[in-house]
């Protein structure tokens, strides 16, 4: 498989892991709080890749634990909570649509901070995919009225940091391998995590069925959707670019909104329509 192939690849796979995501947060939050689901998703990711990629830290130079250390807050930390929050008041699926701003953010943020080079059909790409994203956003709310859209002020949050998160990688980790990055970002984010879930009743109702079920779900999550997922991530963002690495999260909500139909999540043909603007959007910005 050649490397436009194999990125291709990368981008599908990707979004059917992330795209399950957000059912499996939803799992999770069954018998766990919020912040518990964002602190063992880390913890479980953690002793993951602390086990398959320990010796990948000795790659990491000293100038480089500081980006490792900044991609790690943006694009783990931040996100893994505020995607939890998110979903106690919102649909899973309505949150991985809102996700879907991450390439425009990822596109702003890289011309403006980090001198990023950009095609016009990109722009025009990411602003048609970010039409369909309001089209579901926008239809989502009207007819879901007892949400509480507030809360996606924290969805919108973290795609600003996952852009933030690609720009740094793109520029200053390009010469480390994924499961460097990746690894050394859970290093960085294990400890704090553990402090966090320790502060919570975790220990006090770990007996429970409910929330032995939900950690089940939360180690899926951490593993797969967390832990394999970013070193997949990490590889596609160097060996493309930050803006057709991000575009995975247009396809995203597409697989959410099936086990959306699936946990009686309904959708309206307003947004199936939007999910098929978005993959024409994802066409355009991905196109050289």
């Amino acid at each position: 498989m050649d490397a436009k192939q194999l990125k291709w690849f990368y981008l599908l796979l990707l979004s059917l892991i992330w795209g399950s995501s957000f059912i499996l947060i939803k799992r999770g939050l069954v018998g766990l709080t919020a912040i518990q689901v964002g602190s063992l998703r880390i913890i479980f990711a953690g002793l993951f890749l602390l086990v398959v990629g320990f010796s990948s830290l000795k790659k990491i130079s000293l100038r480089q634990w500081k980006f490792v250390a900044l991609t790690s807050f943006f694009g783990t930390f931040i996100p893994a909570f505020f995607f939890a929050i998110a979903e106690t008041q919102v649909d899973s699926s309505i949150v991985a649509i809102l996700n879907s701003l991450t390439p425009l953010n990822t596109l702003v943020l890289g011309i403006i901070f980090f001198g990023i080079q950009f095609q016009k059909r990109q722009v025009l790409g990411v602003f048609i995919g970010l039409i369909g994203c309001l089209l579901l956003v926008l239809n989502g709310s009207s007819s879901q009225s007892g949400q509480n859209y507030y809360y996606l002020i924290l969805v919108v949050i973290a795609t600003l940091c996952y852009a933030i998160n690609v720009n740094l990688i793109k520029k200053y980790l390009s010469d480390l391998n994924s499961l460097s990055i990746t690894t050394g970002n859970f290093a960085v984010l294990f400890l704090p995590a553990l402090l966090i879930l320790s502060t919570t009743d975790f220990t006090q109702k770990i007996d429970l069925e409910t929330t032995q079920y939900s950690v089940l779900f939360v180690m899926i999550l951490g593993v797969l959707g967390t832990g394999i997922a970013n070193v997949l991530f990490f590889k596609l963002i160097q060996m493309s670019s930050p803006v057709f690495a991000t575009s995975v999260t247009y396809l995203i909500p597409i697989v959410a909104f099936f086990w959306g139909l699936l946990d009686n999540e309904m959708l309206t043909p307003i947004q199936f329509f939007g999910a098929f603007v978005i993959l024409i959007g994802v066409y355009l910005s991905a196109k050289k």
